[in-house]
């Protein structure tokens, strides 16, 4: 198998999930594994018209790689890409997308699974949450 190969964006425009695959490096894979987070259009009964991200936008693309890193490491995985939205975001639009190839696919998983929980414990993000009653700033990171 070839090198590690890692992509990371933080974008104030539209995610294009399959457009971001292309970026895997997939020699020597038999699994790629995707995760695509959206925005709910409902949350506790209540329409939800967008989420808006604020980010500490020095830190968040270093944090992202880190942790793409780590997870390389850890999982033993071939490539990864990792996708971020800032700024408002549409219901049902993407909020982030992770694509990650590897030799087999209980290691990609893994790793998907990991960098989801991962990022939204350390990523350096905070979001409101724009209903028809109001908005709110949602508590916590990610």
């Amino acid at each position: 198998m070839g090198e590690e190969s890692i992509t990371i964006k933080v974008v104030e425009n539209e995610l294009n999930p399959d457009q971001l695959k292309h970026n895997l490096k997939t020699d020597g894979c038999g699994a790629v594994v995707s995760f695509l987070g959206l925005v709910r259009d409902f949350d506790t009964g209540e329409e939800v018209l967008s989420l808006e991200f604020d980010s500490w936008k020095e830190k968040l693309f270093s944090v992202l790689e880190r942790l793409a890193n780590e997870s390389t490491s850890l999982h033993g995985v071939s490539s990864i890409v990792i996708a971020h939205r800032i700024g408002v975001v549409s219901a049902n639009m993407p909020i982030v997308c992770i694509h990650v190839a590897s030799a087999h696919r209980k290691e990609a998983f893994e790793s998907c699974s990991w960098l989801i929980d991962e990022l939204k414990s350390q990523a350096p993000l905070w979001k409101k949450e724009i209903k028809v009653s109001g908005a709110t700033w949602k508590a916590g990171l990610g």
